[in-house]
């Protein structure tokens, strides 16, 4: 296998991380969790401050850059949100793509109802992720979520229809035939 990037996006609590974690382990893939970089930020910056994008963007570039130049393929978590500059998703697809890597998208949909029946499960908590159902909607009724629509997916997976162990196994088979 080549340099590969799995691209898993999708709205808050759609089980990008749950999902994310099994095919990881199953294809042997090291799990970019995008939230893993927002804690480090939020350290410095209050998330959403000009700071915070520019911190943010620069260690995911940093991290697809080195990750492409080392051949790492791995598996890739994101939460399509008005605070991520749009210009960036190609950038980063660039970044592998011009090391003669591949990324392939992976579309997780969930329903605002069952984001906010699903955000204040405490395991959201543990990774300082959004967690209040109120906050939740007023961001969205904001359009805090607006964002223009990321390259075609090789999957788009209804994470309230299927189980994460049948959704990691339906983007596994769907990856191995990209």
């Amino acid at each position: 296998m080549g340099l590969e990037v799995l691209f898993l996006h999708g709205p808050a609590a759609a089980g990008k991380h749950t999902i994310g974690s099994i095919v990881a382990k199953r294809l042997e893939l090291p799990l970019f969790h995008n939230h893993l970089t927002v804690d480090l930020v939020k350290t410095l910056f209050d998330f959403g401050t000009p700071e915070f994008a520019r911190m943010r963007e620069a260690i995911w570039k940093l991290s697809f850059q080195a990750a492409a130049e080392a051949g790492r393929s791995f598996l890739f978590t994101f939460n399509p949100e008005i605070t991520v500059r749009p210009e960036l998703i190609p950038e980063l697809q660039d970044l592998v793509e011009e090391r003669g890597g591949k990324v392939h998208y992976v579309e997780l949909l969930c329903s605002d109802d069952e984001v906010v029946r699903r955000i204040d499960n405490p395991s959201r908590a543990q990774f300082g992720k959004l967690t209040d159902p109120a906050i939740f909607r007023e961001f969205k009724d904001q359009g805090g979520f607006d964002f223009p629509p990321l390259p075609s997916p090789i999957l788009t997976v209804d994470t309230e229809r299927t189980m994460p162990e049948e959704s990691a196994a339906a983007i596994i088979r769907a990856f191995r035939r990209a």
